[in-house]
């Protein structure tokens, strides 16, 4: 066996990895307290909310053409 085939995951390996990792979330879930999930979202918010003031619309003023925008901002 070489280096690199002890490492290779087999076929299981991808349904393994879900069951492991959902056994984590699982485990977190019963074991945070509410303020701590509180928290959690709080810090959620505070990260979306600038990308969906500033990221968002710059994507789509560089998508959307002149001409649409014009149109958009007479209506």
């Amino acid at each position: 066996m070489t280096y690199r085939e002890q490492y290779a995951q087999s076929p299981a390996s991808g349904a393994q990895l879900c069951r492991f990792w959902s056994a984590h979330v699982d485990a977190l879930e019963r074991h945070l307290s509410a303020n701590t999930w509180a928290l959690a979202a709080v810090t959620v918010v505070l990260i979306a909310y600038p990308i969906a003031r500033i990221v968002i619309p710059a994507i789509i003023n560089g998508i959307v053409p002149d001409v649409v925008q014009a149109v958009l901002n007479v209506i």
